[in-house]
């Protein structure tokens, strides 16, 4: 019996040990220049911040470093699970990586209800959301007016994020619609009523077949006006 509690005292005073240590490398000079470093780095995200920075291993047997330089590698971005590097620049010469996890917390959209391919969505169809966007692609819509009078490529279910990629622009001008062409000038301003011969969105080419018979060319707006002043 006194054997198994002196055992348990002798585990104890190791964990006490080992979190001692991890505390105070989490205090260490480095551990706070990494952490303004990254608290930097991203003070601009959409969002609330928060991030954990695993420790160096200790196996590494790093010299004795007075000044610390901290860096992204190439190619490496704040967001998500991240790789930083430090150099010490004196006395000692040595680099290491550390992983660092970032998490922003913020706004984005998601369905209100399953919706087929083809609607084109109003603000019934979406719902604000909060979660980490650093576990959605970076097409994740966060408001609104991004997706608000645009059309769905494919369905969705009721809840599903919204993303920039599942989105096509709804049409401005769409086929057989009577549409107004509208020529301005110096001065004038002629219009008149027609058929669109084929669907376009805001901005594209479409033809206009008139009342008289003859096909115009114009640029599609909004409201149904095709602007032929060319």
């Amino acid at each position: 019996m006194i054997k198994r509690l002196l055992q348990l005292a002798a585990g104890i005073a190791l964990l006490v040990s080992v979190l001692w240590s991890t505390a105070s490398a989490q205090t260490s000079p480095l551990a706070a220049t990494l952490e303004d470093f990254v608290s930097t780095q991203t003070r601009g995200l959409p969002g609330k911040v928060s991030f954990s920075i695993s420790p160096i291993d200790p196996r590494a047997q790093l010299a004795p470093c007075q000044l610390f330089e901290p860096f992204l590698p190439p190619g490496a971005k704040l967001w998500g699970k991240s790789m930083i590097g430090v150099r010490c620049l004196g006395p000692a010469n040595w680099t290491v990586y550390v992983q660092v996890n970032i998490s922003v917390t913020g706004n984005f959209l998601a369905s209100t209800r399953t919706l087929p391919s083809g609607t084109m969505l109003t603000s019934d169809d979406i719902a604000v959301r909060s979660g980490d966007l650093t576990t959605f692609p970076n097409s994740i819509l966060t408001d609104p007016t991004q997706a608000i009078g645009k059309r769905l490529r494919a369905g969705i279910m009721s809840g599903a994020p919204l993303r920039s990629d599942l989105l096509v622009a709804s049409w401005a001008i769409l086929q057989g619609q009577t549409v107004r062409t509208v020529a301005n000038g110096s001065g004038f301003s002629v219009s008149s009523e027609g058929k669109a011969i084929s669907n376009a969105l805001d901005g594209q080419v479409v033809q206009v077949r008139t009342s008289s018979g003859q096909i115009v060319s114009g640029i599609a707006k909004p409201n149904g006006i095709v602007d032929v002043s060319h």
